[in-house]
């Protein structure tokens, strides 16, 4: 049955009057985000109640939920792609601008990542099976088949504008998300019950140890556990499965986005012409850039690795060596979040000489990544906000504590100024719509066209000769050949600018992603707030950060393309 069209006018089609299944559009959303809603809730009220020594919440509660969770979102999967293998008809129409290649990719790498982690939580809790329930055990196989068949799903269908069982499949796809969310704050939790016992046991105390275990407690992983872990091997599968969990986070994350775009996909009608966007067919690495932007980027990428490295050896030493440690990353920190401020608003500056006509087109795709951008920086402004009133209005006011406040304010203008600038650049048209800048000398000469007629529709000022294949791909291709100036100096700058932003929010994302945690390692904030709620702001806020630098680094990507 079909849906109530586009309100686009170029994407709207003509057709009767919207029937009573239509008008039901809105309804049948509704129902499907009521469904999510509850599970979610539900789901968060068992993992958050299960971290908390006071409540009777174990984690094998919690692991049975995700396991039933996991179970029937699989077996939708399985059957929605059997029914679209069956029904022709099932996907009459395919949104080219969703689950770009590279966030497929990511999808995948971040899905191999997990279910690495899933073998060392199998092989941690087989160590002693003896004295465990066999729903952990179970737990991570049955996550590692639904994360295999759920990246296969994505991967053939993240374009698809489904037409049937539309109430069903969107109620399938949001709880399939809701499974995903509650995977995420799983790790989440676990990451913050691990990290309170290390904290705990390194100071000596439990003042702040409300989110470790009780030993008491069966099930806790973060070593509380009555079944000791005290074989090498069952030491190496518990630390490798704590240090991959911020892969099956940001799994998760991007699952989650990839399913919100299918799910308003649902029941879509496009025009014929719609998904034949701007997007080049080719992409070439350093093409027509001045190669200063990579360079730079790829220089602040290897001293970053270095300054990681340097930091996670001596962080945990003598305090002096610690001292040394947090200087030297909050230095490099403040320096690479300083340039790219300036680039960012450097690339800002560049497009209010660019002429090229704002792409206003509904497009879900780039709506979600805009408000991806926005939502996921927000983790991030709040550290950032949290830090500044313990350094402003704690004490001592030292050099690290000065680091600590330039390295927060850059944070916020970094976030604001690139999203400003990633954000207008998804908003722009195609390449080559801007007109020429020089009046021309001569009329048009010289040039090689696909067609006669076409010569007529040419700007007045010639543009540098290109030779056309006689069987271009499509009209709007030869056009495009023939009209768009080569090698502009604004499209140079703006590759340059995307790729140096996207090699810097890739080392920004490898530091706190591998365990980089400044925030424990400076006193500041834990003893302002409390180890306990500047632990939970922490470990709430910086996985949106980490997030929001995977998701900079495809926008960049998409950024650069389209430049």
């Amino acid at each position: 049955m079909s849906e109530e069209l586009v309100q686009h006018p170029k994407e709207s089609l003509p057709g009767p009057r919207a029937s009573p299944r239509e008008v039901w559009k809105k309804g049948g959303r509704l129902l499907s985000v009521l469904l999510a809603v509850n599970v979610l809730l539900l789901a968060c009220t068992l993992i958050s109640g299960g971290a908390f020594n006071k409540v009777a919440v174990y984690d094998t509660d919690v692991f049975a939920l995700l396991t039933t969770m996991t179970l029937l979102a699989t077996l939708w999967i399985v059957f929605y792609l059997l029914r679209t293998a069956r029904c022709r008809d099932a996907v009459p129409y395919r949104d080219a601008h969703a689950g770009p290649i590279w966030l497929r990719g990511g999808l995948v790498l971040f899905g191999i990542c997990t279910l690495v982690m899933d073998v060392f939580k199998t092989g941690y809790y087989s160590s002693f099976f003896e004295c465990q329930s066999a729903i952990k055990i179970l737990h991570p196989i049955i996550q590692a088949v639904f994360v295999i068949v759920q990246t296969y799903f994505l991967w053939v269908s993240a374009k698809d504008c489904i037409h049937t069982h539309l109430d069903l499949t969107r109620c399938g796809l949001m709880f399939t998300l809701t499974t995903n969310l509650a995977i995420w704050m799983a790790a989440v939790v676990d990451e913050s019950v691990h990290q309170a016992h290390s904290y705990s046991g390194s100071h000596g105390n439990t003042s702040h140890t409300r989110l470790a275990p009780d030993p008491e407690r069966a099930g806790g992983t973060a070593g509380g556990d009555p079944c000791p872990c005290s074989t090498a091997i069952c030491q190496i599968f518990q630390q490798g499965y704590f240090y991959l969990y911020p892969f099956n986070i940001e799994y998760s994350l991007f699952a989650s986005t990839m399913l919100y775009v299918m799910w308003k996909n649902v029941g879509r009608l496009l025009a014929p012409t719609h998904g034949h966007g701007h997007t080049p067919s080719r992409v070439s690495l350093f093409r027509e850039t001045f190669f200063a932007g990579p360079i730079l980027g790829l220089l602040l990428f290897v001293v970053g690795l270095a300054v990681f490295i340097l930091y996670e050896v001596q962080v945990s030493g003598e305090r002096d060596h610690t001292q040394k440690a947090l200087v030297t990353y909050y230095s490099f920190n403040i320096v690479c979040l300083g340039l790219m401020t300036l680039v960012s608003l450097s690339g800002s500056v560049i497009y209010r000489f660019d002429q090229r006509a704002m792409d206003h087109h509904k497009n879900p795709t780039r709506t979600l990544d805009v408000a991806l951008l926005m939502g996921a920086a927000l983790g991030q402004y709040a550290i950032s906000y949290y830090s500044i009133v313990a350094v402003v209005v704690g004490s001592p006011r030292d050099l690290l504590g000065a680091l600590n406040l330039s390295h927060a304010l850059l944070l916020i203008a970094q976030h604001t100024f690139q999203n400003v600038f990633i954000i207008e650049s998804l908003h722009r048209g195609p390449p080559g719509a801007e007109p020429c800048e020089m009046p021309p000398k001569e009329p048009c000469q010289g040039i090689t066209f696909a067609n006669l007629d076409a010569i007529h529709t040419l700007p007045s000022c010639p543009p540098t000769p290109r030779l056309v294949s006689s069987n271009p791909e499509s009209p709007q291709e030869a056009v495009a050949i023939i009209s768009a100036p080569r090698c502009h100096w604004r499209r140079r700058c703006l590759k340059d600018i995307s790729l140096f932003l996207l090699l810097c929010n890739v080392i920004l994302w490898i530091m706190p992603a591998f365990g980089a945690r400044p925030h424990f390692s400076n006193t500041v904030e834990v003893d302002f707030y409390g180890y306990s709620l500047w632990a939970a702001i922490v470990n709430i806020c910086l996985p949106f950060g980490i997030f929001y630098r995977m998701h900079a680094v495809s926008s960049l990507l998409e950024v650069y393309v389209l430049s």
